[in-house]
């Protein structure tokens, strides 16, 4: 079992801007150039989908056909623009305009250094783009279309690798405007953050979330053969430290969680979808609240997975684990439990009663268990048990503010447990909130901040970033250099932002 490539088959669309003043000798060269920096970018392995280049765009019909053709592409997750010469922006009208996918404008040049001694007038008109990136960037702001700017000359690592993150957010979008979140039941009952909006949610990031009935996955798990459950423990036995009892006197409740594993995937891919939740005061003649399958989601399928019926975090590990496709670390959903408040050593424990995925990384192999619940009214549920290993992450929220959607985020550090947890039976990550624990919490708390997030520890802050302005929704983000007074006046400032320019 393995994530499907979110890349493959993707491409990014290269539409360098000129026009027909300079003659076509100049017109053959801004070809010949813009090859070969496409040519370069595709081959630093920093890009995760293809860089496709299209014909040099010289009018305004053919900026509008261009845009139209990527827009309509499903293939398209992404498009670039450079200016390699003037290229006036009123061409770009049309085209901006109909745009539906995610843009890029890439600020660049040909040459590195300029020729000093020999630089002539046919040199300046051919190569003037720092004229043309500002005349076309006019044009995208005076339209209020939101895109990435990427500066820097081609060779340089970083413009790669910032084309590469803004790549994993069009992933992630793409995954976003084609996702269908399985909801098996409904929310827990009287908890307010995990209701949401999913008609909203739906118009704004493309997740369509439905209910089926705890009955359907009943008879989904009635129906899984036998072979397909044997299959499924050896995997678990190749991958996990099974505890011996599962292996011999408590094999029985071992294949029940792997039978509930294969419903649920069945399920899953029958229906075509991406992401799913459960809630444990609603699981009909279920044996076990589901633990070790929907921990696996992740990690072994890429869907995104949370509990009690929040559908929202679902949505965010499913984009997480999209934009983190072939890098190390992963997607998963985490809850805040425990605080340490020991002077110079202040830290944040998440985990959750089941849930958490070991994609984001652990420390050792994951432990395959079996404890007792004392909620859900079920048999003891199967689980891996591990701690996450260090690494930078971040944890993140989605949150309605009544009228709209607000991103909440933290950078954090992962850090070893300071304890064996050896009591603890269930997952978990300890970690340093940045800038310190008292004023994350507090900023997290006056922002409305979700318990449950997405932990990523494959992408940071970038992607994300990137990822809310391609959706057109608010991020507040907490970092080291985050006061709470500062921050507080920033979420006004954002809130009265938000409300007055919510192009949804």
């Amino acid at each position: 079992m393995a994530m499907e490539n979110p890349f493959e088959g993707k491409e990014i669309w290269f539409g360098v801007g000129s026009q027909d003043l300079y003659g076509e000798e100049a017109l053959r060269q801004v070809a010949q150039q813009t090859g070969e920096m496409v040519d370069f970018l595709n081959n630093t392995g920093k890009i995760p989908a293809k860089i496709v280049l299209k014909p040099t765009l010289k009018s305004s019909d053919g900026v509008k056909e261009f845009m139209v053709e990527a827009s309509a592409n499903p293939n398209v997750i992404g498009v670039i623009t450079w200016c390699h010469t003037f290229s006036p922006a009123k061409m770009w009208i049309r085209g901006l305009e109909v745009l539906t996918k995610p843009l890029l404008q890439l600020a660049t040049q040909h040459h590195k250094e300029i020729p000093w001694e020999t630089i002539d007038m046919d040199f300046m008109n051919l190569n003037q783009a720092a004229h043309g990136d500002r005349e076309f960037g006019y044009m995208v702001s005076r339209l209020g279309i939101p895109r990435k700017i990427v500066v820097g000359h081609y060779t340089d690592p970083e413009v790669a690798e910032k084309v590469g993150t803004w790549a994993r957010a069009c992933a992630g979008w793409n995954a976003s405007q084609n996702m269908k979140v399985m909801r098996w039941g409904d929310n827990m009952r009287n908890v307010a953050v995990t209701e949401g909006d999913k008609t909203e949610a739906e118009r704004v990031f493309g997740a369509s979330i439905n209910t089926w009935a705890v009955n359907e996955l009943v008879a989904a798990y009635d129906k899984v053969k036998d072979d397909q459950v044997k299959a499924l423990i050896e995997d678990y036995k190749a991958k996990y430290d099974v505890a011996p009892e599962l292996l011999d006197s408590r094999y029985d409740e071992l294949f029940i969680a792997a039978k509930e594993e294969c419903a649920m995937v069945n399920m899953m891919r029958e229906n075509g979808c991406t992401a799913g939740v459960d809630n444990f005061e609603d699981l009909g003649a279920l044996p076990q609240l589901p633990g070790v399958g929907p921990q696996r989601f992740p990690s072994e399928y890429g869907w995104g997975f949370s509990a009690e019926g929040d559908w929202k975090t679902a949505v965010l590990v499913r984009i997480g684990a999209v934009m983190g496709y072939g890098l190390e670390g992963g997607a998963s959903l985490m809850e805040d439990y425990s605080y340490n408040f020991t002077a110079g050593n202040e830290l944040d424990m998440g985990s959750h009663m089941l849930e958490v995925s070991p994609s984001i990384g652990t420390i050792a192999k994951p432990k395959l268990a079996i404890y007792p619940l004392g909620i859900g009214g079920k048999s003891d549920p199967v689980r891996l048990v591990f701690s996450g290993k260090p690494a930078d992450a971040v944890v993140i929220s989605m949150a309605d503010e009544r009228e709209r959607f607000r991103l909440l985020m933290d950078e954090v550090s992962i850090v070893e447990p300071q304890g064996s947890l050896k009591n603890l039976p269930c997952a978990r990550a300890v970690w340093k909130p940045k800038p310190d624990l008292k004023t994350a919490v507090q900023c997290w708390i006056a922002a409305g901040g979700s318990h449950h997030t997405c932990m990523t520890t494959s992408v940071g802050r970038e992607a994300w970033e990137d990822f809310a302005r391609i959706a057109g929704v608010e991020l507040a983000v907490i970092d080291e250099n985050t006061t709470a007074r500062q921050f507080e006046k920033e979420l006004q400032l954002s809130e009265m932002y938000h409300r007055l320019n919510n192009r949804h």
